[in-house]
């Protein structure tokens, strides 16, 4: 089913949002390393959004979650004080790691090895 165009512009609301919120409490700092909001998708009748944190360089990114989760209910406080004009109610937050950063570097690391391994490989 396809995202409606009310459901995208809230996404992306929520997404500069969370986003301005993880840099004003030092979320965006964790374990040595960054953590993003890489996308959030919202359900049709608005109420819940999920949101995709893609982390670079995170040395413990259960860990990293895990204090995420904690101060969940502080980025909620945070956006509903940010957005309660624009909407009626703050959607219900669930936090989920995005892994493509990861998956796009392992996929690297194969196709290197493959052509590496295809050049020197005699005929």
């Amino acid at each position: 089913m396809t995202e409606g165009k009310r459901q995208k512009q809230v996404a992306s609301v929520l997404q500069a949002e969370i986003n301005e919120i993880f840099t004003k409490l030092g979320l965006n700092m964790i374990g040595g390393g960054m953590i993003s909001i890489a996308s959030v998708k919202v359900t049709p009748d608005l109420l819940e959004a999920r949101v995709y944190l893609s982390m670079f360089q995170v040395e413990d990114k259960e860990l990293a979650m895990k204090k995420v989760s904690d101060r969940a209910w502080e980025v909620k406080k945070l956006l509903a004080d940010k957005v309660k004009s624009q909407l009626r109610r703050i959607p219900v937050m669930h936090y989920f790691l995005d892994d493509t950063l990861e998956y796009v570097f392992k996929m690297e690391e194969i196709f290197k090895s493959i052509n590496s391994g295809g050049s020197t490989s005699p005929e």
